[in-house]
């Protein structure tokens, strides 16, 4: 699998070997929803919280006498059915939503992930954003050179305006290539380290700077993820330590109550 690099002018200026594994995996919707829902559950922050009726200031003293009044029976005002009493079945900000993702399922997730982005002609790979300082004027324009590519159009324009338009990975991220997109509100540039499904499917176009090191990074996840899981694991050797004297005491008077057993059952 071969694709095109180009420069920030638009023009072509080399060709890239994709490995298969990792831009050609087919989909798995199941898996794919998995990876998904799971990260955003990680990335939950729980905020909603109510009291239920232990949580409430007050209600100690029951309100009147259980029997002789004609009323309903009552032991706290702080019931849910109470004006100002505690909230039944609310929601908690100590619920924990985490789930733990396998690291081959989350890498494989990316890789599906790139794998229709290449598929769906969304990937355009950069050879470098070589900005002299932070300059937004030299990102919007390399944006706009870019999208002379074919399929690339919305890059630039009116529509560039839309958030989640692309997503630029850096393989190095430098100040200066961060801080001039930063305030073009359709990109979002991330370390290529820290690319996960979610951040890919949510934007538009993927923008790869120095292919082959970010290739190589991703590769790298590959290789984490593929490693066997019935190799040998080297335990440390049990350290002996060394016996004390009551122990040595013990095992002296539990051979001689041995020895005298055996000398009666002999007589």
């Amino acid at each position: 699998m071969e694709s095109i690099i180009y420069n920030v002018q638009g023009k072509k200026s080399g060709t890239l070997t994709l490995p298969e594994h990792i831009f050609d995996v087919a989909w798995n919707d199941a898996l794919m929803h998995q990876v998904v829902t799971g990260m955003q559950a990680n990335a939950r922050t729980p905020v909603a919280h109510v009291k239920d009726r232990g949580d409430v200031r007050g209600g100690g003293k029951k309100p009147w006498r259980q029997k002789g009044t004609g009323r309903a029976r009552h032991g706290s005002t702080r019931s849910p059915i109470w004006k100002g009493g505690g909230v039944t079945h609310g929601p908690s900000k100590d619920k924990v939503y985490a789930v733990q993702i396998p690291k081959k399922m989350r890498a494989k997730a990316l890789f599906m992930a790139l794998s229709r982005k290449f598929k769906d002609g969304e990937i355009i790979f950069v050879d470098k954003f070589d900005f002299d300082g932070p300059k937004t004027a030299a990102a919007a324009k390399a944006l706009s050179s870019l999208s002379k590519v074919d399929g690339f159009a919305k890059l630039s324009g009116t529509t560039a305006k839309r958030r989640n338009m692309a997503l630029i990975g850096l393989a190095e991220p430098s100040d200066a290539t961060v801080k001039s997109f930063r305030n073009i509100g359709s990109t979002m540039v991330s370390s290529v380290r820290d690319m996960n499904p979610v951040t890919v499917l949510k934007h538009k176009y993927l923008i790869l700077e120095n292919p082959e090191a970010a290739v190589a990074i991703i590769e790298s996840r590959s290789t984490k993820a593929r490693q066997p899981n019935n190799a040998k694991v080297v335990r440390p050797a049990k350290v002996t330590k060394p016996a004390s004297a009551r122990s040595i005491k013990k095992a002296e008077s539990a051979t001689k109550k041995a020895a005298k057993k055996s000398a009666k059952t002999t007589k």
